[in-house]
């Protein structure tokens, strides 16, 4: 690319192949920004030949314009199509003061607090480089980095488990191939279901507005559910439990060995709850041979489908419901559990069981 030019008249352009190509293409996208735009239809217009006032035409702009942005390309090729830099007002702050910002943001704060603030961060760095930079100075430099020392995310570590992703293969195998003619089941307890009133009713939505809920309440008690989902039909069968512990979860498990034909094998997806790894309930799953356990790997109980019922039993009855007393919460999810069972479906299960990708 070139720009020769004779007196009165225009810079002349000459586009090579490759610079062609990337200016059509801006030109064309919907993505790129206006003023990109512009700059590389102008040249493009002037590559074909055109003279600055019909370009000024054709693209509604001045001829000043036009003239600008073709001289800029014949001197400095598509760099020249850039905004130049402006000076601005010079920055107050030197590198080590922002440096010492990061350093503050990204260090332990001082005791006995647990996260910092802007304005924390602000006198640490006033008594460590003399520097009197404000709290919302601080904020921005910190925006401009993505640094949010005053949130904190929850994070888990899993424990070293050699055949964890071996367990949740064999999981996720039996929900997407299980074996012919047998049950295949997912168990678990939703305990301390709390039974709550509210002191004042609420109010319904309304346009522009959500619903209202009082946010004092009276306890009323709590309850447990013991729950088993049949991961072939989505049905559930559900047992409100006073106590969570291996004893009667094997009674639970006795009332599912009665209720299934004894022909049939019975597939069971459990968790590591302590009631299902007692030496009650392995004495009680080694006595009913027929019975094969799938075990979710430690700190991987979202395996366990039978979870997704109970986070949408949470949503649509536990969460925002109103309940007078103990009994009326469990007739409430009982009632949750027939109508659901009305309409069961099977839950569609996608997952393999492999690593996941970092988002």
């Amino acid at each position: 690319m070139h720009g020769g030019r004779r007196a009165g008249t225009a810079v002349a352009v000459v586009l090579e192949a490759k610079a062609r190509e990337r200016l059509v293409r801006t030109a064309a996208s919907a993505k790129s920004e206006v003023r990109a735009v512009l700059r590389a239809r102008i040249v493009l217009a002037a590559a074909d030949g055109l003279a600055n006032g019909a370009i000024a035409r054709e693209l509604d702009v001045s001829v000043n314009t036009v003239r600008k942005w073709r001289g800029r390309f014949a001197a400095l090729g598509l760099g020249g199509l850039r905004d130049a830099e402006r000076s601005g007002r010079p920055r107050a702050y030197g590198p080590e003061v922002r440096v010492a910002i990061v350093a503050t943001a990204t260090s332990a704060p001082p005791h006995p607090e647990s996260t910092w603030s802007h304005r924390a961060i602000a006198r640490r760095v006033a008594g460590t480089c003399f520097a009197p930079v404000s709290a919302s100075q601080v904020g921005r430099i910190l925006a401009g980095l993505d640094l949010k020392p005053h949130k904190v995310r929850g994070w888990l570590t899993r424990r070293d488990t050699p055949d964890f992703w071996q367990r949740a293969a064999e999981v996720c195998a039996l929900y997407l191939d299980p074996p012919e003619g047998a049950v295949v089941l997912s168990i678990d307890e939703k305990t301390a279901i709390a039974a709550r009133s509210r002191r004042h009713p609420g109010h319904p939505t309304r346009p522009g507005e959500p619903a209202k809920q009082e946010f004092e309440y009276r306890r009323h008690g709590t309850a447990s559910l013991v729950a088993a989902l049949d991961v072939c039909t989505g049905e559930v069968l559900t047992e409100v439990i006073t106590r969570n512990d291996a004893v009667t979860f094997t009674a639970f498990l006795d009332q599912l060995d009665r209720a299934i034909a004894p022909g049939r094998e019975i597939h069971v997806v459990l968790d590591n709850g302590s009631s299902h790894t007692a030496r009650h309930t392995k004495a009680w799953l080694a006595a009913h041979p027929r019975w094969h356990v799938r075990w979710t790997p430690p700190h991987a109980s979202w395996l366990n489908q039978v979870e997704l019922f109970f986070s949408a039993l949470t949503r649509r009855v536990v969460r925002h419901g109103d309940f007078s007393s103990r009994d009326d919460l469990i007739e409430k999810l009982e009632a949750y559990v027939i109508g659901h069972n009305e309409t069961a479906k099977p839950y569609r299960w996608t997952y393999e069981g492999s690593p996941l990708k970092a988002a």
